[in-house]
């Protein structure tokens, strides 16, 4: 409903990593709505599922394929950008080629343990040099620096004395207040990364397919969720001894 005259009209919640330069956090559209939510957990949970029921490798993997492959048709036949449901569909395609060719069933989540253990040390390291790669992600967002941007800077004339728009990628360096924020936000993503691999490469090492599979979902979108919601409270909140 368009707002009344007088009503102060706020715009929707962002979607993704952009929600945490919001106004407003809604953790239903930072996932991508039901869509996105569906889209993210429905190959997974179909893969569980038919391998407690049928306890064989292939029909899980053809049933986790099959599904990835819907959404992306639904996609394609409606019109809506596809971008989301292709990624999901490349994670599921390298998780299905691991475990096919190795026959272990435990391999269908190894991709995703070797990439949360990648973005746990990249993110760590960030800190560790005082580089806190939230701070980064959110300057960005916040300066517009879109690949239009990107394209236009590459290409501005040589005299051309208007700021750069990759000033704001390093101006906050230079704020301790800043600086401690984004070092927390950092923390957060190393925090999400870590509970994952501590919870799902024991159950990886094990073989207990149903119990990784389950902490696989349980960890994914609603941590993921809740991690993004805690950075955004954090970069967000007002610093103390700002102006009143």
């Amino acid at each position: 409903m368009p707002p009344q005259p007088g009503q102060q009209s706020h715009p929707a919640p962002a979607r993704g990593v952009r929600a945490l330069t919001g106004e407003e956090f809604s953790a239903a559209q930072a996932v991508g709505g039901v869509r996105g939510l569906v889209e993210a957990v429905l190959p997974g949970l179909v893969f569980v599922v038919a391998f407690v029921i049928f306890t064989d490798l292939t029909v899980p993997l053809i049933a986790s394929v099959v599904s990835a492959l819907v959404l992306v048709v639904a996609r394609l036949v409606q019109g809506t950008p596809v971008t989301q449901a292709l990624g999901g569909l490349l994670g599921i395609a390298i998780g299905v080629v691991w475990a096919w060719r190795s026959g272990e069933a435990e391999n269908y989540y190894a991709g995703g343990l070797l990439l949360n253990a990648g973005y746990l040390v990249v993110l760590l390291a960030t800190i560790l040099v005082r580089r806190p790669a939230v701070g980064y992600v959110v300057e960005a967002l916040r300066a517009g620096l879109t690949p239009e941007a990107v394209k236009a800077e590459a290409n501005r004339a040589p005299d051309d004395e208007a700021p750069s728009v990759f000033a704001a990628l390093t101006a906050w360096r230079d704020d301790p207040a800043k600086m401690r924020t984004y070092a927390i936000a950092t923390w957060l993503w190393v925090g999400l990364f870590a509970v994952r691999l501590a919870v799902k490469v024991p159950l990886f090492y094990l073989g207990y397919i149903g119990w990784l599979g389950t902490f696989h979902l349980v960890l994914g979108v609603p941590l993921w969720a809740l991690v993004l919601y805690l950075t955004w409270y954090v970069v967000r909140r007002p610093r103390v001894g700002a102006a009143a």
